[in-house]
C-alpha cells in the first residue's frame, strides 16, 4: 500500500508543473486527498465494511469536492488535477496512468443494477467538464475533450470532442503528409500547434492545402534550378532555406500539371 501511495504522489510531479515539493502536494492537493480516501474506502468496501466505506467517501466529498464511489476500480498512478466536481460511479473501471480534470463525470445512464459506468483504459486523459456516460469503453491512450459528452465506445488512441461526442482518430506519427506540413511550417517560422486534422476546421484544412502546395512549389523550383545549373547557368546558385533532414527524407515528386 505504501508503494502505491508513493506512486500516487510521484505522478503528481509528472503531470503538474506547479507541484513544488512533497509536503505541499500532501497537504494542499485535493485530488490526492480524494484518491487516498478512496484507497482506504475501497479497502473497507472489498472486505464487507460497506457502511464505513460510504462514510469515508461522504467525508471525502465534503472535504475535497470530489466524489468517488468506494466500489469503483482505479489503477495505479491515477491523477485528478484541480478536482472540484469530479464524480466517479460505483461500477467505473479506470486503468493505469489515467488523468481527469475538474468537473469530469464518469456516470451511468440506467437505474438497472450491474455494469452501468464507463471503463477507461490505460493512459486515458479526460478534459475539464467532460461527461463519459454509460457502460462504454474509452480505449488505451484515448482523449476526451473538455465539455464533451461521450456515450459510445472510443477506439484506442482516438480523440472525442463535442456534444454529442464525435470520434476523430489521430493521424499516424509516421504519416508523410503530416511530416511535410510540419517541415514547411517550421521553415516559415509558423507555430503549427493548432493545425491538426483532429478538429474539423475549414481554416485548418485551407492552411494544410497551402502548405502542401508550397511544398510542391519548392520541389519544382529545386528541380528547375538543378536543370539550369546543369546547362551552365549560374543565376540559380542561391538556395531556399533547407527543410530539416529528419522531417523530409526525399523530394516529393509532383506532376507539373498540378502546378
Amino acid at each position: 500500500m505504501f508503494k502505491q501511495i508513493r506512486e500516487d504522489i510521484r505522478c503528481v510531479f509528472d503531470r503538474d508543473p506547479a507541484a513544488r515539493n512533497t509536503f505541499e502536494v500532501l497537504t494542499t492537493y485535493p485530488g490526492l486527498h480524494a484518491l487516498l480516501h478512496y484507497r482506504l474506502a475501497n479497502w473497507c468496501w472489498t472486505r464487507g465494511l460497506q457502511y464505513i466505506a460510504r462514510c469515508i467517501s461522504f467525508f471525502s466529498r465534503w472535504f475535497t469536492g470530489i466524489e468517488i464511489h468506494p466500489g469503483a476500480t482505479i489503477g495505479r498512478r491515477f491523477f485528478i488535477d484541480h478536482g472540484m466536481g469530479v464524480v466517479i460511479g460505483e461500477t467505473a473501471e479506470i486503468g493505469d496512468d489515467v488523468t481527469l480534470y475538474h468537473g469530469v463525470t464518469l456516470g451511468g445512464t440506467s437505474w438497472n443494477k450491474g455494469k452501468r459506468h464507463p471503463t477507461l483504459r490505460d493512459g486515458v486523459v479526460v478534459g475539464a467538464g467532460a461527461k463519459v456516460l454509460g457502460p462504454i469503453t474509452v480505449g488505451k491512450d484515448g482523449r476526451v475533450g473538455s465539455n464533451a459528452v461521450v456515450t459510445k465506445d472510443v477506439p484506442q488512441g482516438a480523440t472525442v470532442v463535442g456534444i454529442p461526442g464525435r470520434i476523430i482518430v489521430r493521424a499516424e506519427a509516421g504519416d508523410e503528409v503530416n511530416r511535410r506540413r510540419k517541415a514547411i511550417a517550421d521553415k516559415m517560422g509558423f507555430d503549427a500547434y493548432g493545425m491538426t486534422d483532429e478538429m474539423p476546421d475549414p481554416i485548418a484544412r485551407s492552411i494544410h492545402n497551402m502548405l502542401d502546395h508550397m511544398h510542391a512549389v519548392d520541389a519544382k523550383i529545386d528541380r528547375m534550378s538543378h536543370a539550369l545549373c546543369e546547362l551552365g547557368r549560374t543565376e540559380c546558385d542561391g538556395s531556399l532555406p533547407e527543410l530539416k533532414d529528419e522531417l523530409v527524407t526525399e523530394v516529393v515528386k509532383t506532376p507539373e500539371s498540378t502546378l
